[in-house]
């Protein structure tokens, strides 16, 4: 029998993990980042930019994550790495030296903050720079990029499986 939303079969854990946002500024995007970071657990997302659209059109597919997963919105993603020194930074992004995420190493001793890029920018290689580690899912259709979203959930789900593990 199907469960409905009210009915959990799922423990609660929580993963030592921070999603750092450089310039996402859709707002059904943010709303979705929000049901994704409280569905894996993570500890905090960091919004960076201006004019982060936290509101009314986000609630509308945050579906009231937005009480549960703890957040703030920053000027500066630059700023923003600088407090995650002790952390193993990651980078969702295609690059020339990206690897797969399959090959991402996890330091299960450091926490993560894992970053990912606007809608249609991606993350500047000034931020690149600043990561330990750069990553890229293999796609296999003509497409090269996919929604921040689901690059995010993809990320997401396999970091927590290896914490996990």
């Amino acid at each position: 029998m199907q469960l409905t939303h009210y009915d959990k079969k799922f423990s609660e854990k929580h993963h030592p993990i921070t999603l750092i946002c450089d310039g996402v500024n859709n707002a059904p995007n943010i709303g979705s980042l929000f049901r994704i970071a409280d569905a894996m657990g993570i500890e905090k997302i960091i919004f960076c930019g201006k004019d982060i659209p936290i509101g009314r059109r986000m609630t509308k597919t945050s579906r009231s994550t937005e009480k549960f997963v703890v957040f703030e919105v920053a000027n500066s993603v630059m700023e923003i790495i600088e407090n995650f020194k002790n952390h193993q930074i990651i980078a969702l992004e295609i690059t020339q030296n990206s690897k797969a995420l399959k090959q991402l190493i996890i330091e299960k001793s450091k926490p993560i903050a894992l970053i990912v890029g606007n809608e249609n920018f991606g993350i500047n290689d000034q931020t690149l720079h600043k990561c330990n580690d750069i990553v890229h899912i293999p796609m296999y259709g003509k497409n090269s990029s996919m929604n921040v979203v689901q690059a995010t959930s993809i990320a997401l789900y396999e970091i927590t499986c290896r914490l996990n593990s």
